[in-house]
């Protein structure tokens, strides 16, 4: 691609999208359900305060999650919605303190984390040359989703977040055209596409549509994935050593959380390599 992509850390450091656990008042922890599975050791509903959540809402058994069978809590990321909904939407008010307000707030939480994704997207879109036709769609479109999540309890629980995230995906569908458009030679368009397990190790998927792809346990070793669209793909074990993931758009820490990787592995500037590869 012959324009330079901006880094995306000012708007994700001013929108509040890095999770801050300690500002927290551990949801993830309660409001989610799980089920017992390669992931969670135990089945939880949603609700349910994790028995491992302590009093101070922080996690007991943080340092041997992935050994206890909670590799899932590993890789989830709020996009900072935890710390919203504790700190701004209920005032720093807990559900401890306030039992009355933990239905409310339980309820809350998944919505926010929605729209927060919406940002978190958004911010990585209006960092990309190629879109910037549709900068202003963009902006709006975040500006949007800014000011939504300042909404009351109320005004949250109501939302049409559906629809919301549909109109916001139209925009990011545009964006992944105009961006792997810049991508010489035919893309591979794997939408969706059933990949568990698949041998793509050293595959050119240069600017290819992966989006909600199932790459569970795939080989991608050697892959070349850059300018690849890989927003909702799931990368769960996914072997991404020495894997070219540079300019890959819409990837998440969460999604490098749960795969697999190296020293060599190549990642875009805005995620960080994961302590367990």
């Amino acid at each position: 691609m012959s324009q330079k992509r901006e880094h995306p850390a000012a708007d994700i450091a001013d929108l509040g999208l890095q999770s801050d656990c300690g500002s927290c008042f551990g949801l993830c922890c309660v409001a989610l359900p799980f089920a017992a599975s390669a992931d969670f050791a135990i089945n939880k509903d949603a609700g349910q305060p994790c028995p491992n959540l302590q009093a101070d809402f922080r996690c007991g058994s943080h340092a041997q999650l992935r050994q206890q069978g909670f590799s899932g809590c590993t890789v989830f990321d709020c996009f900072g919605a935890g710390q919203k909904v504790s700190q701004v939407t209920f005032s720093g008010q807990d559900w401890r303190q306030a039992p009355h307000t933990a239905r409310q707030m339980f309820d809350v939480f998944p919505v926010m984390r929605q729209l927060h994704e919406l940002l978190w997207y958004l911010a990585e879109a209006l960092t990309l040359p190629p879109a910037r036709p549709i900068h202003g769609e963009l902006r709006r479109a975040l500006e949007k989703t800014e000011q939504l999540t300042s909404g009351s309890a109320q005004e949250l629980t109501e939302l049409d977040v559906a629809a919301h995230r549909g109109d916001v995906n139209a925009l990011l569908l545009r964006t992944s055209e105009l961006v792997r458009a810049k991508v010489a030679g035919r893309k591979k368009d794997r939408r969706g596409a059933d990949l568990i397990g698949a041998n793509l190790k050293a595959a050119n998927l240069r600017g290819a549509n992966l989006r909600g792809a199932f790459l569970i346990a795939a080989d991608l070793k050697g892959a070349d994935l850059r300018a690849a669209d890989l927003i909702g793909a799931d990368l769960r074990d996914a072997d991404l050593s020495g894997a070219d993931l540079t300019d890959t758009i819409f990837l998440t820490q969460s999604q490098l959380n749960a795969a697999k990787g190296d020293t060599a592995t190549k990642l875009p500037s805005a995620l960080n390599r994961p302590t367990h590869w």
